[in-house]
């Protein structure tokens, strides 16, 4: 599968020469870490767990070991449970409406759930020292129905389009994890990213790597899977182009209040005309501003405050 292995990214910092000897470098540019993040001091360090980092870990993680205990303990269900919350299209278009949000939390095999709960925990870990908790899983969860989607929509038009397409369960957070690795390479590109350890290579190199192979896989038998991993990617950019920087939430949030403010102010102008309306029957003219702020009509009496 694409991306099964675990990612150690590392920050150099510039030097620049001497203007009296070009052979001895002057002082280290060192990057604030407002605008340059940095998962560690060395390059197999492991970046800091926490806020929405280890709250996604550990979902995925409990959500492996409650799927482990509920095979001990119901051994031989009539339907599996991989297979319940895993991502059929088919499944989901005759009423299984849950698999699209539960699929991603289903880890079958230990090495998969490793790689992709490691490579969750440097790629999220990595972003959230620049961005928001929230920003993090905003991210996270559009990658993860994009992914969803795509499988869903490849399916349905398949047999429209005459193109043979085999259905495969889908799940794990390949797509989450894909769509947080498109927002490391368009907004710092030039990360240096470890593979294996070993091979060094740019963020938005290792992006291109991961397209192209799911582009080439879309020739192959895995039509939908390919789809659904570049429809994860789409997500995570389209995110991160049209997304607040605060995150979903934040934004929903201030539209709330503002909706309930702009309801509050028209029902203190709507009392205010009412108590006009009762001043003018006792014979006294009092007058409000838009915002249902009463006028003073003597601007020099400074003994009353509205």
């Amino acid at each position: 599968m694409i991306g099964h292995f675990p990612i150690v990214a590392e920050f150099k910092s510039p030097r620049t020469v001497s203007a009296n000897n070009p052979m001895t470098p002057a002082r280290s540019t060192v990057y604030p870490v407002s605008t340059m993040a940095r998962i560690g001091a060395t390059p197999f360090a492991f970046p800091d767990f926490h806020g929405a980092t280890r709250r996604l870990v550990l979902l995925n993680l409990f959500a492996y070991f409650a799927l482990l205990l509920a095979q001990v303990a119901f051994p031989h269900p009539a339907t599996p449970l991989s297979d319940l919350f895993g991502l059929y299209p088919g499944a989901f278009l005759h009423g299984w409406l849950w698999q699209p949000i539960t699929y991603s939390l289903i880890h079958p095999g230990l090495w998969g759930a490793l790689f992709e709960l490691l490579s969750l925990w440097f790629l999220a870990g990595f972003l959230e020292n620049v961005h928001s908790p929230s920003w993090i899983t905003g991210l996270y969860a559009a990658s993860v129905l994009g992914t969803a989607l795509a499988a869903i929509g490849i399916y349905a038009v398949a047999p429209t389009l005459g193109l043979p397409l085999r259905e495969v369960s889908l799940y794990g957070c390949i797509g989450g994890i894909f769509g947080l690795l498109v927002a490391i390479g368009a907004l710092n590109g030039d990360v240096q990213f470890l593979l294996f350890f070993t091979i060094g290579i740019k963020a938005r190199y290792l992006v291109a790597l991961y397209a192209l192979i799911a582009i080439a896989m879309l020739f192959g038998e895995q039509k939908m899977y390919a789809f659904s991993q570049l429809g994860g990617a789409l997500a995570g950019l389209l995110y991160l182009r049209m997304a607040p920087r605060r995150g979903v939430s934040f934004a929903f949030s201030e539209k709330w209040y503002a909706l309930r403010n702009g309801y509050y102010r028209w029902k203190r102008r709507r009392a205010a005309r009412k108590f006009e309306v009762y001043m003018r029957r006792q014979g006294r003219t009092v007058r409000f501003d838009g915002r249902g702020k009463q006028l003073d009509e003597d601007h020099d009496d400074k003994k009353r405050w509205n």
